[in-house]
């Protein structure tokens, strides 16, 4: 997959954590996903799609990292993943797609982007709608990980 598709989201990620919740991930090395678990315990997915190619988005966080980033947003501590969080990660799947979105407009690419998805739960799976390789990116914080997974048809 081609590295100036991938870095927008990488890109995006950290800005709208930064910005949103003072939270600052450090990157980890990117590699190739060969199944359909999520890495982390609750995730956001959306899918884009445009005139060159498809696919989809995914962003996973680990509970404790979830929850840190609620209460840094918006000062809520809840013991544990709530439909507050699902509906935050869901909205911070929406504004990284969106920042990526701006990005790769900029270089000829114009997506539409589907309503995000939410999905939790211990070993919950994420089903990318591409035939295209899937890549994840770990990310590390203090508070837990984050993993954003990317997978499109054709780059």
């Amino acid at each position: 997959m081609n590295v100036e598709f991938v870095n927008p989201f990488l890109t995006s990620l950290q800005n709208v954590l930064s910005m949103m919740a003072q939270i600052d991930l450090k990157p980890g090395k990117a590699a190739l996903k060969k199944d359909d678990r999520a890495r982390g315990d609750v995730s956001g997915l959306i899918g884009m799609i445009a005139p060159q190619t498809k696919g989809s988005f995914s962003i996973s966080f680990e509970e404790s990292l979830a929850i840190e980033i609620m209460h840094k947003m918006l000062g809520e501590k809840p013991p544990h993943i709530n439909n507050d969080i699902i509906d935050m990660v869901g909205e911070i799947t929406n504004m990284v797609t969106g920042g990526a979105k701006k990005i790769l407009e900029e270089k000829g690419f114009d997506f539409n982007m589907a309503s995000p998805i939410v999905v939790s739960g211990i070993n919950h799976t994420i089903k990318h709608r591409a035939e295209g390789p899937r890549i994840v990116m770990p990310f590390s914080h203090a508070a837990g990980k984050a993993y954003l997974e990317i997978c499109f048809d054709k780059l």
